[in-house]
């Protein structure tokens, strides 16, 4: 990198927040030129906090700034919008997630930009430290080829973010089946902190498996899991040779020979080392599968993350480096994400139409989208054999993502980008 990457900021939110402290913090990496918000009162407040112009518009932080790229940090309702008046502008633009909130958002997202290959999305999962280190270990070969990953920390297209990269899937075609139990629970944390609440709260649990034909990707998720500490975050890729469950790493070396590593993260600051409490990097047998970029500024994991696909933004906006998240793959990865939702809620009003009602506690209708080839795919709802079984006409409706895949058409494994 010859100079910083100039960097403008639309939006001053809790998220925007983390942006914007990363690019005035990293100067040997990043140049804030110009920040953008709606509101006056904003527009002040960005302006003392940061030293940089304060613009009304994206346009207007476009023209007069002149940043080799915008970060889009504003409401799901707004992206859309927002990032097309930045391309419009003559801009790159790395846009928040998800891109629109709705299917007929990411349709018309896709339509409406004039140059959607000018657009990144602000997906960082797989950039933080421990599943950089997982993704290197498998793309190594360590565990064989992967074959099913189960993710139960985050949601949604961030969760599906994370399957598709660990198991080497493409845009392709999948079948997805979804279930959603609640059950109290008690919620000690949220953004804002500690809620001093006891009681325990209704929570939803929903658990999908996304079907790629030959991978499989199994989804788990709990309300708020991502701030809960009473629900343990977990990730199991499973492969031909092995397995990495968490940090711990199982795999075949050789003939009649199985062992147990562990991914073990080197920090820096303990005892006597005085260079600041912050993670070196993580290695496995010894080798470094990851090494932090920003070594001297005490990041914590999302901030390195979210760094990494700045910087990494900036080389693609430089023509030095390939996309890292473009626009296609994240409306991609957002349908997903819609589809486990609406295969989750059909389940659940399948079993709640059922006309029996001892049967709606022993039956258990999994919700099922077809996000591929518009084949049919119904619900599998599995009971004793006593019991009756949902009526046919009370089976989940069909979650079809082939209207945006009429305008974004699915890539699969091994074809060119």
């Amino acid at each position: 990198m010859s100079s910083p990457y100039r960097v403008g900021v639309v939006g001053g939110g809790w998220r925007a927040q983390f942006f914007l402290r990363l690019a005035a913090t990293l100067t040997e990496s990043f140049e804030l030129v110009g920040v953008a918000a709606r509101r006056p009162e904003a527009r002040e407040r960005l302006t003392d906090a940061y030293g940089v112009p304060a613009y009304e518009t994206a346009g207007e932080l476009v023209r007069g700034a002149a940043p080799d790229f915008v970060v889009v940090s504003v409401s799901a309702e707004s992206n859309a919008a927002v990032t097309a008046e930045v391309v419009a502008a003559g801009a790159k633009a790395l846009a928040e997630t998800p891109p629109a909130p709705t299917m007929d958002g990411l349709r018309r997202m896709w339509a409406d930009l004039r140059a959607p290959e000018r657009v990144q999305v602000a997906e960082q999962y797989l950039l933080m430290p421990g599943h950089a280190a997982r993704l290197a270990a498998v793309r190594r070969g360590v565990i064989g080829e992967p074959t099913s990953v189960h993710v139960s920390s985050t949601h949604g297209y961030h969760a599906v973010s994370l399957i598709r990269g660990l198991l080497g899937v493409g845009e392709e075609p999948a079948v997805i089946r979804a279930t959603r139990h609640e059950a109290p629970l008690v919620d000690p944390l949220t953004r804002s902190g500690w809620t001093d609440d006891p009681q325990p709260r209704t929570a939803a649990n929903t658990i999908a498996t996304l079907d790629f034909g030959d991978r499989l990707g199994l989804y788990d998720f709990t309300d708020n899991q991502w701030h809960n500490r009473l629900r343990h975050r977990r990730i199991l890729i499973r492969g031909t040779r092995g397995e990495i469950e968490n940090d711990s790493v199982l795999r075949m070396t050789g003939p009649r020979k199985i062992v147990t590593s562990s991914l073990v993260r080197s920090h820096l600051g303990h005892d006597l080392n005085l260079d600041g409490f912050e993670t070196e990097g993580i290695h496995l047998d010894g080798e470094f599968l990851f090494e932090n970029p920003f070594l001297g500024h005490r990041l914590m994991d999302e901030e390195i993350a979210m760094a990494s696909l700045m910087a990494a933004t900036g080389e693609w906006a430089a023509d030095r480096a390939p996309a890292p998240y473009p626009l296609r793959e994240a409306i991609h990865d957002a349908v997903l994400g819609l589809a486990i939702d609406e295969a989750a809620a059909t389940a659940r009003a399948s079993a709640r139409r059922s006309t029996d009602g001892a049967a709606r506690t022993s039956i258990r209708s999994v919700g099922c989208s077809d996000v591929s080839r518009g084949r049919r795919c119904g619900s599998s709802p599995t009971a004793r054999r006593s019991e009756p079984r949902v009526a046919p006409s009370m089976q989940p409706a069909r979650y079809h993502a082939n209207r945006v895949r009429s305008v974004v058409p699915v890539r699969r494994r091994g074809e060119p980008s």
